[in-house]
Order: C-alpha cells, then sequence, then structure tokens
C-alpha cells in the first residue's frame, strides 16, 4: 500500500483504494452476508416475515443433513470436482512443462493463442459446442463409427460429458499457474539431474513438481472452486443421474421458490469448498500469498 501511495500520490492512491473496498463491500461481502441470512431463517410469506416465526435457526442446514438424496449428490459434486481438478492436472502438466523448458518462443505464443482464443467466446456456447460434438448424431460418434472402434453411436452425455466440458471449461485456470511456475526453474537443474542418471519421472517428481508446487496447489485451487460451483456443464452435458448439487441449488432457488433453503444449500457448498481448499494448501505447504502471486 505504501508503494501505491509512492506510486500514484495520496489523492488518486486513496480513490483506487477507496474503489477496491467499495467493490469487495458491494460484490463479495453484502451478498454473502444476505446469503447467510437467508440461510439462518425460515421460507415465510411477505406478511409473516418479521413476525414472531422469523428466527433464525439452522433447519434449513439439518434439512440437507437429512435428505439422503441431495446429501449424496453433494458429496458426490465434491469429490467429482476434486477428480475434475486432477483429470485437468494431468491433461496441463505437460503441455505446461513443454511450454515452458522445450518450446521455442514462437511455438509458445503460437501454443498459447491457440488455446486462449476459443475462451474469446461465451461459456454458454463453448458448452454447446461440446454438446453438439457428443451427440448421438454428432461428429465424435461418426469418427469412431467410420474407424471400427464402436458398433453403434454411443450416447456420452453423464458423467464423461461433464467431465471433458469442466476440463475443456478451466483448462487456462490450470495450465497458466503451472506455465508460469516452471518457466523460473533454471533448465540447468534438470541437465544436472539427468547428468547424474535421473530418470524422466524421477526428474519430474524430485525436480520440477517440488519447484512448481505453488502454481499446482494454484491451479488444482481454482480448477477445483470452479468444477464445484459450475452449472452450465452439468446441465447441458449431463443426465439425470450426474446432477451437480448447483442444479439443485438452482431448483431451489427458481423452481421451488424456497431461498433460504437455497441459500443453505450454497452456503454449506461454499464453506466445504474453502475447507477443502484450505486443507489441499496446507498439505502442498503452500500459503495464501504463493496463490495470490
Amino acid at each position: 500500500m505504501a508503494s501505491l501511495y509512492q506510486r500514484f500520490g495520496g489523492g488518486l492512491a486513496t480513490i483506487f483504494i477507496a474503489l477496491v473496498f467499495l467493490w469487495l463491500a458491494g460484490m463479495v461481502l453484502a451478498p454473502n452476508v444476505m446469503m447467510i441470512d437467508y440461510a439462518l431463517r425460515p421460507n415465510l410469506p411477505p406478511a409473516q416475515i418479521g413476525g414472531p416465526n422469523d428466527v433464525y435457526s439452522l433447519d434449513n442446514v439439518l434439512y440437507l443433513a437429512n435428505e439422503a438424496v441431495h446429501r449424496s449428490i453433494f458429496f458426490k459434486t465434491i469429490w467429482a470436482s476434486a477428480f475434475v481438478a486432477f483429470i485437468t492436472f494431468v491433461v496441463c502438466y505437460p503441455l505446461a512443462f513443454w511450454l515452458a523448458q522445450r518450446a521455442t518462443p514462437g511455438q509458445t505464443a503460437i501454443a498459447i493463442l491457440a488455446l486462449t482464443i476459443p475462451f474469446w467466446i461465451n461459456e454458454v456456447l463453448r458448452t454447446l459446442a461440446w454438446y453438439i460434438i457428443l451427440a448421438f448424431r454428432g461428429p465424435l460418434n461418426a469418427v469412431l463409427l467410420n474407424m471400427g472402434i464402436i458398433e453403434a453411436p454411443v450416447r456420452w452425455y453423464g458423467n464423461i460429458g461433464v467431465l471433458a466440458g469442466m476440463v475443456y471449461a478451466y483448462i487456462l485456470f490450470m495450465l497458466f499457474p503451472i506455465y508460469n511456475s516452471i518457466e523460473s526453474l533454471d533448465k540447468s537443474q534438470i541437465e544436472a539431474a539427468r547428468d547424474l542418471g535421473a530418470s524422466t519421472w524421477r526428474i519430474h517428481w524430485r525436480v520440477v513438481m517440488p519447484h512448481a508446487k505453488a502454481g499446482i496447489a494454484t491451479g488444482c485451487v481454482f480448477t477445483f472452486m470452479l468444477a464445484a460451483g459450475s452449472y452450465v456443464a452439468p446441465a447441458l452435458l449431463g443426465a439425470p443421474g450426474s446432477r451437480w448439487f448447483t442444479e439443485v441449488i438452482y431448483n431451489w432457488f427458481f423452481e421451488g421458490g424456497d431461498w433460504n433453503r437455497g441459500a443453505a444449500y450454497a452456503l454449506v457448498l461454499l464453506v466445504l469448498c474453502l475447507v477443502v481448499v484450505l486443507a489441499t494448501l496446507k498439505i502442498a505447504r503452500v500459503s495464501l500469498t504463493d496463490v495470490a502471486k
């Protein structure tokens, strides 16, 4: 903050800081406070709001604990989001390493441009593109049929479709943190490990990954949070057996008309996601400051 005052002067720096705090208060703090307030109050007719029945309780949260179907969807969403983060890491790590340590500047520029351009399109349209690709008469089934890999078209919607759509949607959130971490690794360390007889696997396990652990943890945290809170991919690419918890929250708000119970569900999802994220950072021995960088 002191450097901000030195760079822009007292007046302009004060305006910048005030705008940041105003944004945090209006877009982050206020909605979450309202969500907590809704979650702890009963769903009452307008005439009874503020009356003797309008008291704070944990009834909405306990409803989730006692609802077996919603509870199973909730825990499925958590582990499935972790699986999405893992698959995204498996896809992105080799590419990030190649971009950071092997590719020429021209190759890096072309690859990053090719990866970034599709994200200029709205997420809904990108997910609809996957809907077309995975359709019963879509390009994927046509190619597999022509190659003789399958004998009849396959319905890819469901868990496979949601996984593919999410990995594609959040690939950049995993790729760039890992790429930035690996880019700072001195290539001589890799060469020294190779000269000492280390295998490729051992080089990555003992040299590259420990150096890039902050980027890996950051990418996993971002991807997990985005996947757990995703609605578009599960809604468009999912099946009845692959419902996401965000769809349940959506139904409470816009179909069931019970904003209080929907807010309670959203609050539980937020709290558990924060717990998982903090536990991940603790296990990886990465601080929030490293993530912010």
